[in-house]
């Protein structure tokens, strides 16, 4: 008796055992670190093949195309110098190319100062960016501007490294 109980025991946690066994993935990610395999791109330079593709006028589209979808800025300052015209020039460049396309431009501060002045430094650099785009052509009713202050930090430290980061606009594609 107590051998059949036994191999009634064992064969019920073979069964189980087995049950909760998975197959293996026909195609398996990426291991980490590991880049996916690249799109095809076809001669004439669009992306052919799915998930690799990229539209014209995307937010995809505008991150490839431009220099940079940020622009920085120095401490408590909020003035467009030399690097972010060059910056902001080649963005008026890709919305004048996509007059339908609407931008949100965020402002941001590092971490330093109060919330309060945070917010209203944020608020400033982000409309001397679209005073920039607009005064280059971009209609107004185009862009518009949200203040995050120090909320969103780009780099997390308390550096001067990572404050240099965080002192930024960033133009973000709406639709």
């Amino acid at each position: 008796m107590a051998r059949l109980t036994t191999t009634i025991l064992l064969a019920t946690a073979l069964v189980a055992t087995a049950a909760c066994s998975k197959k293996r993935p026909a195609v398996l990610p990426p291991a980490a670190g590991e880049a996916p395999p690249p799109a095809y791109q076809d001669p004439n330079g669009g992306m052919n093949g799915g998930a690799g593709a990229v539209t014209p006028g995307s937010a995809a589209d505008f991150k490839r195309s431009v220099t940079s979808d940020t622009v920085l800025f120095a401490l408590d300052m909020y003035d467009i110098d030399s690097e972010a015209r060059a910056i902001l020039d080649t963005q008026v460049q890709w919305l004048t190319r996509y007059p339908n396309v609407r931008v949100t431009i965020e402002g941001h501060a590092d971490e330093r100062g109060t919330r309060e002045y945070n917010l209203a430094l944020g608020d400033r650099r982000a409309n001397a960016a679209k005073n920039y785009l607009a005064a280059r052509g971009i209609s107004p009713s185009r862009l518009s501007v949200i203040s995050y202050g120090k909320e969103r930090p780009v780099a997390l430290g308390s550096d001067e490294a990572s404050y240099a980061q965080n002192r930024r606009a960033v133009t973000v594609v709406v639709n």
